[in-house]
């Protein structure tokens, strides 16, 4: 059971954690609004953004936590200041629906990937530079229908973008350095920068080998902060996966929904997972609790208090 449940009037398509545990931002498409939510409190904190450019089709938050991006099926891509909820630049260049975005490791460029459109009928990326608003790189053809996913590797140099392929891009060149021919979503890669995660498969960038853990077709993940621990949605069951990343085996139970869910987030601390359902609704999960029950993993997952805070730590062994 979730520890806890916020029913929302508006259906939602997207979700972001904020800084400082209690807070997430939301995305409604019935009327292109954004709010933010306490989660303690189960109350809408503040007044509602508006977009009024176009529905959003992706988002991602800065590693400052200070601003969100955002790309729009008009082909725009917006920059938010989340405290005061307004549009702080404007980018305007694709022709296309902007599917995804995705920031940088120092927050100083913006990565924008596009779907098919009424004029292009490839997709593309571009590299935006924060400060300045210019394409510092792009538009690059990736040569597929969508853009479904792009992500920054750790070190800032190179893109993976998804699609009908999964691609690996020189970040400063745009040259094409690697082609999977597999159908993605959905992207994560760990901090060390040896494993991508796409979907329920874990790609060791050493080699470029796949090992698939679960289904090919997931449309959402997340990473735990220490990242033992993924987080999977698919549209099918209305459920969350949570996969040892150690093992490559799945921890408890599935997570159930009432309805499909469509975006899922940690907490900055790893205690707390969050999700969302397409009718209104906002979960959190308390981990520990997850853990604790799932007693085939005790021996690889271990808990430690640390300031009133539980982190999620793997053992060796």
């Amino acid at each position: 059971m979730p520890y806890r449940m916020i029913r929302v009037s508006n259906t939602m398509r997207h979700m972001l954690h904020l800084p400082g545990g209690q807070r997430v931002i939301s995305y409604s498409w019935d009327d292109g609004s954004f709010q933010v939510w306490d989660l303690e409190k189960g109350t809408q904190v503040g007044e509602e953004w508006e977009d009024k450019d176009g529905e959003v089709l992706g988002m991602a938050l800065s590693p400052g936590g200070k601003t969100v991006a955002t790309g729009n099926m008009d082909g725009i891509v917006k920059l938010w200041n989340i405290d005061t909820g307004k549009v702080i630049k404007t980018w305007t260049g694709h022709t296309n629906p902007v599917r995804c975005v995705c920031w940088n490791p120092d927050g100083g460029q913006v990565v924008s990937g596009t779907e098919h459109g009424r004029f292009r009928k490839d997709a593309t990326f571009r590299v935006w530079d924060v400060e300045s608003g210019k394409t510092n790189l792009g538009p690059i053809n990736t040569d597929m229908e969508n853009t479904w996913a792009v992500c920054y590797s750790p070190d800032g140099k190179m893109i993976a973008t998804a699609g009908s392929d999964l691609k690996i891009w020189d970040a400063n060149s745009g040259e094409l350095l690697k082609t999977i021919k597999r159908f993605f979503t959905c992207l994560a890669w760990t901090s060390d920068g040896k494993t991508l995660i796409a979907g329920e498969s874990k790609i060791d960038t050493a080699t470029w080998a796949v090992l698939d853990m679960g289904k090919t077709y997931v449309n959402s993940i997340s990473l735990s902060p220490n990242e033992c621990i993924l987080a999977s949605t698919t549209h099918f069951d209305k459920t969350v996966q949570l996969w040892n990343l150690e093992t490559n085996q799945l921890i408890g139970t599935p997570l159930y929904h009432e309805a499909y869910v469509n975006s899922v987030t940690f907490s900055a601390d790893g205690r707390f997972l969050f999700t969302s359902c397409i009718y209104g609704c906002i979960y959190t999960w308390d981990l520990s609790a997850i853990v604790k029950e799932a007693s085939f993993l005790l021996d690889i997952v271990s808990l430690h208090f640390i300031s009133s805070s539980i982190a999620l730590i793997c053992s060796p062994g």
